[in-house]
């Protein structure tokens, strides 16, 4: 991977949409399809246990994740964020098995112009190229990925990046985006998917999230707008409409005026 500082890869990130590369890898789905927002836990609450990755699966996931948005000082890491558990509960759910990809075939070698032309559901994707990853990693040495000293880890996924690898008749190259695409969307998503816990990459590039409206401040030109993130989960309590106390009377039309 090309170095490419923090602060400038989530300005461009959390700014622009990234091309889902898996018919749609990089839109979360709506709250139930498999995981309300209801249901979502809490912002700040700890992990929830995973829902398709297996524990070595998880592990992978954690570590590339951290290494795509490492933690500094500026805001969390990939890991810390939830992104693994964002990407576990869409591969878990309907998105995951395809609910809205053609699935008929014929599967032949596309051009790029021609988009995602595997016969994979995004789950199937996922699982076969973690197991080529593994089976590659047992081969190597027997070191697995998330034990790897961080340069090593960069090494990996750049090897994947460019390409030229297969993991289990998945394109290496096809995979990372994948994989980029979803971090990005798991770091920047609303926690009622899963990913952004706390909201803290919201707190960081000060986006206020789901507020109702802003009806009481649309005439408020130049003012400071500096309030806690809001998720999907909490939009009963955001901005509403102000009520008057009590409800104006009706008033009766004026008389018509006879004809001349």
């Amino acid at each position: 991977m090309e170095p490419v500082s923090r602060r400038i890869f989530l300005k461009v990130s959390s700014a622009t949409a990234v091309t889902p590369v898996v018919a749609e890898a990089a839109a979360p789905q709506r709250p139930g399809a498999h995981a309300s927002a209801a249901a979502a836990p809490a912002a700040g609450a700890e992990a929830q246990p995973y829902l398709f990755f297996t524990a070595g699966e998880a592990a992978f996931m954690e570590a590339a994740v951290d290494r795509l948005i490492p933690p500094d000082d500026l805001g969390p890491g990939g890991r810390q964020a939830g992104v693994v558990q964002f990407i576990d509960r869409q591969l878990a759910g309907a998105w995951g098995a395809g609910e809205r990809l053609y699935r008929s075939g014929p599967w032949q070698p596309g051009t790029p112009s021609q988009g995602y032309q595997l016969p994979f559901t995004p789950a199937e994707l996922f699982r076969n190229a973690l197991r080529g990853i593994a089976q590659q990693g047992q081969q190597g040495g027997g070191t697995p990925f998330e034990k790897l000293p961080g340069p090593q880890q960069d090494a990996w996924l750049t090897r994947l990046q460019n390409g030229g690898t297969d993991l289990e008749g998945v394109p290496s190259k096809v995979f990372f985006e994948s994989l980029l695409a979803m971090t990005v969307e798991g770091y920047f998503c609303d926690p009622a998917y899963g990913g952004n816990r706390g909201m803290g990459s919201w707190s960081m590039i000060g986006f206020p999230g789901a507020y109702g409206n802003y009806y009481e401040l649309v005439d408020r030109h130049g003012i400071a707008f500096n309030v806690p993130p809001r998720s999907l989960a909490q939009d009963g309590g955001g901005h509403v409409h102000p009520m008057p106390a009590t409800r104006p009377q009706a008033t009766q039309p004026p008389p018509q005026q006879g004809k001349r």
